[in-house]
């Protein structure tokens, strides 16, 4: 079992992103705000890896959970 605390950086990194502050700030104002009817994992800028963990994540109640949650807040902002 991953005992690493989850964060937003580690949930970048987990998805193969550029994890500094700035570049987090620099995807969410670019992907955001996302369309409310849309799931997060539904939007068009992921690519399948990225999708397929997003969805496990939402889907297992996963340690990454909150992280996505959080990910998907600050997206439809």
């Amino acid at each position: 079992m991953d005992m690493s605390p989850h964060t937003l950086a580690t949930l970048f990194e987990q998805l193969g992103l550029p994890a500094t502050e700035s570049a987090i700030d620099v995807f969410i104002d670019q992907h955001s705000p996302l369309d409310p009817q849309l799931a997060l994992q539904e939007a068009g800028f992921w690519n399948p890896g990225q999708r397929s963990f997003l969805i496990e994540a939402l889907a297992d109640d996963s340690d990454w959970t909150e992280m996505v949650e959080h990910l998907d807040a600050f997206l439809r902002r």
